[in-house]
């Protein structure tokens, strides 16, 4: 039916826009003036047909599923159309039917429901694609009908496109308090059984908590301090490798190198940030990691099989295209008359870099490292694979330790009950966590807005 009503649609567009370009060159080339180009006389029919026609897919498609579903469930015992899990098995089961894949366990009751479910489905559809039909050619009568010589279809479409990115920009505001809101709502049950004290100043991290009394061995702590330990010791080397590679490598190829090295090696340095993270786990895991625990016990140090080292160095290969992608587009944005003013004046190539290009492009470079810094807190792969699960408390880079997105990950793995605090502590987590980076976005803005340069 999807198909059916999109390709009503996208013929009904396409009618509705040739037939009023159509008419608007027909009463331009009869002489008459025209207030708007023929293009939007096409546009303003196009609009004419698409906004009845899908807001009618928008509201009646979820009405007619839910009817369809309450008339096939009431075809059901009432024990399985009043127990939610046994409903929703008993319509997954339905529509498996319906889609060509009997059951052979399906009851009298289920096979009864999948017929009603069908019937219903097929008039529901019918009743949308006709209704459909009808609006759109009443939506093409009534456009076509609005466009006279004189009438304003520019004003009107271009205020229409005016509507929908608004409603995009809304969408997208909503979706970021909504997911606000849903993660605070969790954490306000979590630190209703956990208090918000020890989880913030707490120097233990043991989700596991005893499900009977005879259970021993989980000892439910929630102290996220060996977290935040264990997120910024890795982050920190992620950047002492990615920021010092990721902006050299910036400002060899804004000032030094030439076109031709420059449209070779950007590419090529910008690969490593498609590559997946699972990928660069396996790499910190196998590679890098043997290697670094080799390495140490050459010089008699001991080094964990999984060290936050070998987590942070792949990290920071990970997030060298962030800064030296980002770096390098600000560098190329100051302005050359700074750059010809500093020779004329005498001074060297590395001079006019260090004294003019880099104080003038400081408040981008801040703000590619800040995206960095946020990359590098969020990644969840290369930490499980090469830094492990262990939630110790230490500043040595040698030894094992986790982040706030890895526990997140191990938490909400599997099957959970979302009435316990080790599940509840996920979205917890999830609330420090953006709290963090909304910090340092806050930041970035501030150093930015105090050193940001302004040219003609």
């Amino acid at each position: 039916m999807t198909l059916a009503y999109l390709g009503i649609l996208a013929l009904l567009i396409a009618i509705g826009f040739a037939f009023g370009r159509a008419r608007a060159k027909a009463a331009g080339a009869a002489g008459r003036s025209l207030h708007s180009r023929p293009v939007y006389h096409g546009l303003f029919a196009v609009l004419a047909i698409l906004l009845p026609m899908l807001a009618l897919f928008v509201i009646g498609l979820p009405v007619a599923n839910r009817i369809v579903e309450a008339q096939a469930v009431a075809q059901l015992d009432p024990a399985t159309a009043t127990n939610e899990l046994q409903r929703g098995a008993a319509l997954r089961e339905i529509r498996s039917i319906v889609s060509g894949r009997p059951s052979a366990t399906a009851t009298a009751d289920v096979r009864r429901a999948a017929e009603v479910y069908a019937s219903v489905r097929g008039y529901a559809d019918m009743l949308i694609v006709g209704a459909g039909l009808v609006l759109g050619l009443l939506g093409l009568a009534l456009g076509m009908r609005a466009l006279t010589d004189q009438f304003r279809a520019r004003n009107h479409v271009e205020r229409a496109v005016k509507y929908v990115l608004f409603a995009c920009a809304t969408v997208a505001v909503l979706t970021t308090v909504g997911i606000v809101f849903s993660v605070l709502f969790e954490t306000v049950r979590f630190f209703d059984r956990v208090s918000p004290i020890d989880f913030l100043f707490g120097t233990q991290w043991s989700p596991q908590t005893a499900i009977r009394a005879d259970q021993v061995g989980s000892s439910g702590a929630f102290g996220i301090v060996p977290l935040v330990v264990g997120t910024l010791l890795i982050t920190t080397i992620a950047m002492l490798v990615a920021g010092p590679i990721g902006l050299f490598a910036a400002i060899y190829m804004a000032e030094y190198a030439t076109p031709r090295f420059r449209n070779f090696a950007k590419p090529i340095l910008e690969v490593l940030a498609g590559i997946p993270t699972v990928v660069l786990g396996f790499f910190a895991a196998l590679t890098v990691a043997p290697a670094i625990r080799g390495a140490g016990e050459a010089l008699g140090l001991s080094v964990a099989s999984e060290s936050a080292l070998a987590a942070g160095l792949v990290m920071g290969m990970m997030i060298i295209p962030f800064v030296s992608s980002l770096s390098d587009d600000v560098i190329n944005a100051v302005p050359q008359s700074l750059r010809d003013g500093s020779y004329a004046m005498g001074a060297t190539r590395s001079e006019t870099v260090k004294k003019v290009v880099l104080p003038a492009a400081f408040s981008g470079i801040v703000s590619a490292f800040m995206l960095a810094i946020s990359r590098a807190v969020g990644e969840t792969m290369i930490v499980v694979m090469a830094a492990g699960l262990a939630g110790n408390l230490t500043f040595n880079p040698l030894e094992a330790v986790t982040t706030f997105t890895v526990q997140i990950k191990t938490i909400l793995v599997g099957d959970q009950e979302f009435e316990s605090a080790k599940t509840l502590a996920a979205f917890a987590l999830g609330f420090v966590l953006f709290f963090f980076t909304l910090t340092l976005n806050v930041i970035a803005l501030q150093i930015v807005k105090r050193y940001r340069e302004q040219y003609d």
